[in-house]
């Protein structure tokens, strides 16, 4: 296979996969909500299925690197992933739907580190760069985001679920037309483990910050779509709205390898999660103009795209060539498994059927800026600094 077709191969299997998160990211909380849960419920259960993400993608990405079958593991655990998933229709109660999500998303975290480790290789002899890969991964979101929304105005809110196993499928069957990149012959392997690196200043101080930014978005994920109905938006414009943002996040990448190169990870880092900051204190305090909203979804290029282009680099260029994996992984459990359990959690407890809305949005906000303050106890330089 030529180098060419595996990279389109995949930008197929970047679009399914964050086309996926284009459905459940927005739509999960409508399908809870249709499914008679409570907020201080749905907040729990987003709680408790992301915990999956703090021990899963370590173990995963263990076996990776040991095994140096990286398609290998993203292939099964990307059949796991329907496989458990499917099991959402046998069940009615939360605790019921909360082991189905969670298995389901045990098994999706062996899939994303993978994918990253393996796109990385696969660019680094070819024309093409991380950015113009993971892009068509946004376009998947925007996709979905926008069918899933308008059929949510049409049909009822079980909808999600339907979609979600078809495209789970189809991630399934494109991971076996990825092609294994051939690794360097001459990589040199480092003693010890990823711990020594990881336990380093610029490492820690990174983790914390992505740990913050990533609480600061449980609000987001967890509540937005239910605050646009509250505020009067249907469906299909709550669609509009997110796809906005993600088409915004298509423009960061195709730009964010020069930005990382002429303006240093440091600063874009910093740069984002003070923005992503004024974005969430926009949704609490102005959300009633529409305005406001669109320049809030268009923060999300940085918010999400340029700050996980950044971290992307960061890892890759930070660790050996032989914990990129785990490195990874580390990123995911902590920033996404953690922070994102905690953040769902608390956005939950506060949301009181949209009565905080202010107070949930704020509270995003805080953590946004920890982060962004976080990062003052690194010099700039130790964030470019290479293994």
């Amino acid at each position: 296979m030529s180098n060419t077709r595996s990279l389109f191969v995949l930008t197929i299997v970047y679009w399914l996969y964050f086309g996926q998160l284009g459905v459940i990211v927005p739509y999960l909380g409508i399908f809870l909500d249709g499914r008679g849960f409570s907020s201080e419920q749905i907040g729990e259960l987003f709680a408790i299925i992301t915990l999956s993400r703090i021990l899963g993608p370590g173990l995963w990405a263990g076996i990776a690197d040991k095994t140096g079958n990286t398609v290998g593991v993203l292939r099964l655990g990307c059949f796991l992933t329907v496989a458990t998933f499917g099991t959402v229709f046998w069940f009615d109660s939360f605790w019921g739907l909360t082991l189905s999500f969670g298995l389901m998303m045990m098994f999706w975290t062996a899939v994303l580190p993978q994918l990253e480790v393996i796109t990385m290789q696969s660019v680094l002899h070819s024309r093409f760069n991380y950015g113009q890969i993971r892009l068509w991964g946004s376009v998947g979101f925007i996709c979905l985001t926008l069918i899933v929304g308008k059929a949510l105005d049409v049909f009822n809110t079980e909808t999600p679920i339907y979609v979600s196993v078809i495209v789970l499928l189809l991630l399934a069957i494109a991971t076996l037309f990825i092609n294994v990149p051939v690794k360097p012959k001459a990589a040199v392997k480092h003693a010890g483990s990823i711990w020594q690196y990881a336990k380093q200043r610029p490492f820690m101080v990174f983790i914390f910050a992505s740990a913050c930014l990533q609480i600061s978005f449980g609000a987001f994920y967890g509540f937005f779509s239910l605050y646009m109905r509250d505020l009067g938006y249907s469906g299909q414009q709550t669609g509009v709205f997110i796809a906005l943002g993600v088409l915004a996040e298509v423009g960061i990448f195709l730009i964010a390898q020069r930005l990382i190169k002429t303006i240093g990870v440091w600063n874009l880092l910093f740069a984002c999660l003070i923005l992503t900051a004024a974005r969430w204190y926009l949704l609490a305090d102005f959300a009633g103009f529409f305005w406001v909203i669109v320049l809030s979804q268009l923060i999300h290029a940085l918010s999400f795209g340029l700050t996980h282009a950044v971290s992307v680099h960061f890892i890759h260029q930070y660790l050996p060539a032989q914990y990129h994996s785990r490195g990874q992984a580390v990123y995911i459990s902590v920033a996404f498994g953690f922070g994102g359990a905690f953040g769902n959690y608390l956005a939950g407890q506060q949301w009181m059927q949209g009565t905080n809305a202010y107070e949930t949005f704020a509270t995003a906000a805080a953590f946004s800026m920890i982060g962004a303050v976080a990062l003052l106890l690194c010099k700039k330089q130790e964030f470019e600094a290479t293994s």
